[in-house]
């Protein structure tokens, strides 16, 4: 009875589950339909937008040429305003507070701001190096003529080159290196005037020779007797500055001018244009009697 028992209780167990796999199945299937339709659904409401996709540039030339176009009229724009700008400058008259530029050029060799700088003692030490070796060469020739103080000077400078020389050579012989001439780097330097700048030079000191014969031919040929009588008077108080001072002491009192009177000035000025006015006051006083 036993065997017979366990196969009917078999058979119920394996019919229960074939039936809840069924089951199971059934849901299974029913829920993947479900989900199914939903995204049926949800594409074709997609689908029903409306959709444009941004048209791709596939030619990098076209970019670039229109670019460079677009580039070029706007240089093209700045320029016809630039050059309106200046005709429109040029034509208009100066105004009166507007200084004119004077038509003569100034010396190539001359910097007008580099000559401010030395005289205001704005680097001390190349002020100093310039005013000192200017002095030594005029007090040099109070004692000394021309000749003797260019020799003594040229004696000066072979002495420190050849020195160092020497020296470096020892140097480089102990040390065993190979450094080359001490002087390699100014030896390569280039120092010769081009014919540019020689014509430069020349013009601008043609210019300055004609103009002061030119004044000396108005003055002397006395084509302004006022300026005639004023350039005489101002010989005749040269002569007597002239037998006070000779030309080198006058020299040196004006580089020493040059090179004090600026930076003092500079220091003291409230000072000074106080004296100044007063001063001027008085002149003007006595005049005007």
């Amino acid at each position: 009875m036993k065997p017979v028992i366990m196969d009917i209780i078999q058979e119920e167990n394996h019919s229960r589950n074939e039936s809840r796999a069924a089951s199971n199945y059934h849901v299974n299937s029913s829920k993947e339909s479900r989900m199914n339709r939903e995204n049926l659904a949800d594409s074709a409401s997609y689908l029903k937008c409306p959709f444009t996709a941004p048209k791709a540039n596939t030619d990098p030339s076209s970019s670039s040429s229109s670019a460079v176009a677009e580039e070029t009229k706007d240089k093209a724009g700045q320029k016809k305003a630039g050059d309106g700008a200046a005709a429109a400058a040029t034509s208009q008259p100066p105004s009166k507070g507007s200084v004119a530029r004077s038509p003569w050029p100034s010396p190539p060799f001359l910097n007008k701001q580099k000559a401010i700088d030395l005289l205001y003692w704005r680097d001390i030490k190349q002020t100093g190096i310039v005013f000192g070796s200017v002095l030594l060469l005029l007090f040099s020739l109070t004692q000394f003529s021309v000749v003797s103080v260019i020799a003594y000077l040229a004696l000066a400078a072979l002495s420190a080159t050849i020195s160092f020389r020497i020296y470096k050579s020892v140097l480089q012989a102990v040390q065993k290196t190979d450094e080359g001439h001490p002087f390699k780097n100014y030896l390569e330097m280039e120092v010769s005037l081009s014919p540019e700048q020689i014509q430069k030079y020349t013009d601008c000191l043609q210019l300055y020779v004609n103009s002061t014969v030119k004044e000396l031919r108005r003055l002397f040929l006395v084509q302004d007797l006022v300026d005639s009588l004023k350039f005489a008077v101002l010989m005749w108080l040269l002569t007597y500055v002239g037998a006070l001072f000779n030309g080198l002491t006058l020299l040196i009192m004006a580089v020493v001018s040059m090179f004090t009177l600026p930076v003092v000035y500079d220091k003291y000025q409230a000072q000074i244009d106080q004296y100044l006015g007063l001063v001027r006051t008085h002149v003007n006083t006595v005049v005007a009697k």
